[in-house]
């Protein structure tokens, strides 16, 4: 029975993601790109200046500042969609396909400038009269209250398709093949009504359950001060390595760089010249890895303590940047440098562990064991709040807190499920929630677009 439920689950993503949502998320971002005139790219210089925190306001509504809004952003979407969300694309479509990712990442953050300075625009009040934003928001206070089941199709869509079944999946595999296997910790197989379980795995995830139910159940205070401290450590760290793994295999650079965009337009590498599906395998990895038009990071930049929807959009903005031009590309490149994606038939994070172990060869597992175990708890943190939001919504903020319970159970189903169910499950939902942000999106485009207008207009007289 869930073999066949595990089939219909990969058969309904990938019927989903066919081209009519290709052209709503990359379309839609190149329709923003161009509305804005180019914003993301003549505007970056004043969103660091806000990012740094120039203009926080500690008494404007929100709970939390606009740095701890994108660090929570970040801590959602830099992690496994950047290691093993890279390696799965490569995997799949070949260094093509990690064009298409930088592609969607630039759309992507006209995208997230929109969807986020609407976050800020439509706040709306939940049944405690806590200030709250989000997709859901903006279609019921920025459409009007008839479009109420647009938002109702994102909140249950997202419930699921954030929960951490994917990272609790790889970073126990990320465990079990740097240190279980190792030492002799074989699989202990055990019969259930699921089909064979791995005993080792069960435990590792209630474990892990434990670890972050310490943090998720302090609210979005706890997970913004836990993020703003875990993610500038992750990133440098990672990139450190990463770095260290390219330096090795400098000469090969350039050559991936060029096998990269070659396959891009001939899909020669995997997909037998098909490049259409390589493109859409590009836009899915980058969705999941850096979430732009999907609606999660407009729910937590909706509680920043932010009077000005412009700034917010703008710090937003730099999320995709960061998370797939940056950390996405080094760990593709790691893979392509070292040759590992040729040379193993692995799948997911163990391709990357392949990468580490061959540059490094004794301790780029461990570093790389570290770097997992760190994104992943960080993403299932920040995943918690956001399908909190959804549960606020949909049945009140005084039911919201019971989500996390059934949130934390759900860590133990994914580190004993399977890899292509896990990820074909959340790319089906986020799927599902990106046609209700995009949709109200681009039909409330007019309104960011004057609002930008405004504010720099506000910003050229304050020098003047």
């Amino acid at each position: 029975m869930f073999e066949i439920l595990g089939e219909g689950i990969v058969d309904f993503s990938n019927w989903i993601w066919g081209m009519p949502l290709l052209y709503l998320l990359m379309g839609g971002g190149a329709f923003f790109m161009i509305y804005c005139g180019f914003l993301p790219f003549t505007k970056l210089r004043h969103a660091i200046k806000v990012v740094s925190g120039k203009y926080d306001d500690e008494n404007a509504p929100g709970q939390i500042s606009s740095f701890q809004a994108l660090t929570s952003a970040i801590a959602a979407t830099v992690g496994l969609g950047n290691i093993s969300g890279v390696a799965v694309a490569i995997n799949m479509g070949g260094p093509g396909a990690i064009f298409w990712m930088w592609v969607s990442a630039f759309v992507g953050m006209a995208t997230k400038y929109f969807t986020c300075t609407l976050a800020i625009m439509y706040r709306g009040k939940d049944t405690q009269g806590e200030i709250q934003g989000g997709p859901m928001y903006v279609i019921t206070e920025g459409l009007g209250k008839k479009w109420k089941p647009l938002a109702v199709i994102f909140c249950v869509a997202g419930m699921i398709g954030l929960l951490p079944i994917f990272q609790a999946n790889q970073l126990i595999a990320v465990i079990d093949e740097v240190i279980m296997l190792p030492n002799g910790l074989e699989p202990m197989m055990w019969s259930s009504f699921m089909g064979e379980i791995d005993l080792r795995k069960l435990v590792l995830g209630i474990i892990i359950c434990g670890l972050v139910s310490l943090v998720i159940l302090g609210g979005i205070q706890r997970i913004g001060k836990v993020a703003e401290k875990l993610v500038p450590f992750m990133v440098v760290t990672y990139f450190i390595t990463v770095l260290i793994i390219l330096i090795i295999n400098y000469t090969e650079v350039p050559a991936m760089f060029w096998s990269i965009i070659e396959d891009a337009f001939t899909g020669k590498a995997v997909m037998g010249g098909v490049v259409g599906e390589m493109i859409v395998i590009g836009a899915r990895r980058a969705a999941f890895s850096n979430e732009a038009g999907i609606g999660t990071a407009p729910m937590v930049h909706g509680a920043s303590k932010n009077n000005e929807p412009v700034r917010e959009g703008l710090v937003a903005m730099l999320g995709p940047f960061i998370d797939t031009v940056i950390v996405c590309t080094l760990t593709a490149l790691a893979i392509l440098a070292t040759g590992a994606w040729e040379s193993t038939e692995n799948d997911g994070v163990r391709l990357t562990i392949a990468a580490f172990e061959t540059a490094l060869p004794g301790f780029g597992t461990y570093l790389l064991m570290l770097s997992v175990f760190v994104f992943a708890l960080s993403t299932m943190f920040t995943y918690s709040y956001y399908g909190t939001k959804c549960t606020n919504f949909l049945f009140g903020a005084d039911k919201a807190k019971y989500y996390n319970y059934f949130y934390l159970a759900t860590i133990i189903f994914g580190a004993v499920a399977s890899l292509a169910v896990v990820v074909s499950l959340i790319d089906a939902m986020y799927a599902v929630m990106a046609i209700p942000t995009m949709v109200s999106a681009i039909i409330l485009a007019p309104k960011v677009v004057a609002a930008t207008k405004d504010y720099f207009a506000r910003m050229k007289a304050e020098k003047a």
